[in-house]
């Protein structure tokens, strides 16, 4: 007997069952060929929508901008809660980081601003663990403390500090002293080499606007022209959290102590240590955030600054399922929504028609391997967009900004069975439980 009579399959079986049995698995190969069509979708929505902003240079640009301080609040939420502690207090750490941020740029330059405002950050990071950790305040109403301590304190400092005669006043600083450098790639985007100025490759490909290899120049070329290093500095932390948590020891008791604290104990992991460093990372990365709000897309502190930035932060770690990638995703998607409506606002319909195709695209994948339910809801999505596409000429901004929230409720209603949160997270525990 055959191995082909054995499973009941056949040498003429259509290959498509191959293509289902790469998009089930978790691999970067999987991941290459969603984003490869995903992309390939949305430069057929660019040709047919004449959307040339949807992948222009300037739009990529600007999501990098817009998403390096929501990848930094959702970086800080992973390492906090990967430890077993929800920070709901990011907002408040990244408030701390403005406003140190601004005022080390205004005294000091824009580098050492960057560093005051990761050391503000990582202060209220370690505010929060020992609140959490040594009295065993609920996570929710520490964090909320501290971010309702940071608005009303910054804005105390701001008065004694900000004097009239500085420039500044009670909810603005004064202006930084110079800048944090940016990045031209030679030939890329027309970087210079001493002082002669290279061609810019991608800039002229980006023009040509001819089917997906211009689309692909145009967000290469945003990632490589006018970058500034404190976005580069921030685009690193994915690689490094990723490795730190999942191939150092270190790592793997932090992770350990936000899964199962009692058992990590057991085995001579120090939990409360641990939840102090791993708290001040989040601070010092939440608070790296901010110091970008007000150093590099902005050149002073302004009371507002965050607009709830932390907490949209804390939404990509939900989204990204607590992984470095996952938040880097998230907030890239987030980001790109708000750089449409800055861009080219009246793009932001023809989304509807990308959303549309992508809805269609996995309700026919739903279809093929015999998920009804799935397709259901893949077809009547695409059904909605498209009515939308044809109907709706405008965005309103306030739907534009609650899109990350509805996105997180969408995900979390859609597959909340593959999100798997770190067990502890948000569980009260006190060491020595387990003894």
């Amino acid at each position: 007997m055959t191995t082909t009579e054995l499973t009941g399959t056949s040498a003429s079986e259509p290959t498509s069952s191959k293509w289902m049995a790469l998009l089930a698995k978790p691999s970067a190969a999987r991941v290459m060929v969603v984003g490869g069509v995903l992309f390939t979708l949305l430069s057929l929505t660019r040709m047919i929508t004449d959307g040339d902003d949807l992948t222009s240079s300037g739009t990529m640009s600007t999501t990098l901008r817009v998403t390096t301080p929501i990848l930094l609040a959702g970086l800080a939420g992973l390492w906090a809660e990967r430890v077993g502690i929800v920070n709901i207090g990011i907002e408040g750490m990244m408030i701390l980081g403005t406003w140190f941020g601004g005022w080390g740029a205004w005294k000091y330059g824009p580098w050492v601003g960057l560093l005051l405002a990761v050391l503000a950050g990582c202060v209220g990071g370690l505010i929060h663990a020992f609140a959490v950790v040594r009295f065993n305040v609920n996570h929710v109403i520490s964090g909320v403390a501290i971010n309702l301590f940071a608005f009303g304190a910054m804005r105390y400092l701001s008065e004694l500090v900000y004097t009239p005669d500085t420039g500044g006043g009670i909810s603005k600083s004064p202006q930084q002293k110079g800048a944090i450098p940016r990045i031209n790639m030679p030939f890329l985007s027309g970087g210079q080499i001493g002082g002669w100025k290279s061609p810019d490759m991608l800039g002229w490909l980006e023009k040509k606007r001819f089917f997906l290899l211009p689309d692909i120049a145009g967000v290469l070329r945003g990632l490589v022209f006018n970058v500034s290093w404190a976005s580069v500095i921030a685009l690193l932390m994915v690689p490094l959290s990723a490795w730190v948590l999942w191939r150092t020891r270190f790592g793997l008791r932090v992770r350990s102590s936000g899964e199962a604290p009692a058992a990590a104990e057991t085995l001579g992991v120090k939990v409360t240590p641990l939840r102090y460093l791993a708290l001040a990372i989040s601070g010092g990365l939440a608070g790296l955030g901010g110091g970008f709000l007000s150093i590099v897309m902005s050149n002073y502190y302004q009371q507002g600054q965050t607009a709830s930035r932390g907490f949209v932060g804390l939404a990509t770690t939900i989204f990204g399922n607590w992984r470095p990638t996952g938040v880097l995703g998230g907030a890239a998607l987030f980001g790109f929504a708000e750089a449409l409506q800055l861009v080219g606002p009246e793009s932001l319909p023809k989304l509807f028609l990308f959303l549309a195709s992508v809805g269609a695209l996995a309700a026919i994948v739903s279809m093929v391997q015999k998920k009804v339910v799935p397709a259901i809801n893949g077809a009547l999505a695409a059904a909605v967009l498209l009515i939308g596409y044809f109907t709706i000429d405008e965005v309103p901004e306030p739907l534009t900004k609650a899109a990350p929230y509805l996105l997180t409720l969408i995900v979390l209603a859609t597959a909340s069975q593959r999100l798997r949160p770190p067990a502890h997270a948000g569980l009260p525990y006190r060491s020595g439980e387990s003894h």
